[in-house]
């Protein structure tokens, strides 16, 4: 029962990131970064909120029913956005803070992984019994 409030918390947290950090870029980064590498933050952006609105979904999914795969597929679209979003930040950004960050590069596509990870999850989810459809019949179970 609690999982589901901290999807909800951590998504909403994850969401609003996802604004400060696309604003940030706005009004921050314009000027000093390429044109290119400005696109390249904003492609993080993108996928950073699309991913935590998918993850609040699932928060809000699992009032309704909780499958191991729904939890799997949540926490793989925070992984994704750490890895893709965040490497792209990195990437975006690094002449402005000097360092040899192109090694980073490798994140990107992994990060990508576990979106794709994320929303197989969701598919998978749809084939798993309800758990929490199993903890009320056995609760009314017992009262009887």
């Amino acid at each position: 029962m609690q999982m589901r409030k901290t999807f909800i918390r951590t998504g909403s947290l994850l969401a609003g990131l996802g604004v400060a950090i696309g604003a940030f870029s706005a009004h921050m980064l314009k000027g000093h970064i390429t044109a290119e590498q400005m696109e390249t933050f904003q492609t993080g952006v993108r996928y950073h909120l699309i991913h935590a609105l998918a993850f609040l979904m699932i928060g809000v999914m699992l009032y309704f029913r909780r499958t191991k795969w729904l939890l799997r597929a949540g926490w793989s679209f925070v992984i994704g956005i750490v890895l893709f979003s965040g490497s792209l930040y990195l990437l975006s950004v690094r002449d402005l803070l000097s360092a040899p960050l192109e090694w980073i590069g490798f994140l990107t596509p992994l990060g990508g992984l576990f979106f794709i990870a994320g929303w197989v999850g969701i598919f998978f989810s749809t084939y798993e019994s309800n758990e929490l459809y199993k903890h009320k019949s056995r609760s009314e179970a017992s009262a009887e």
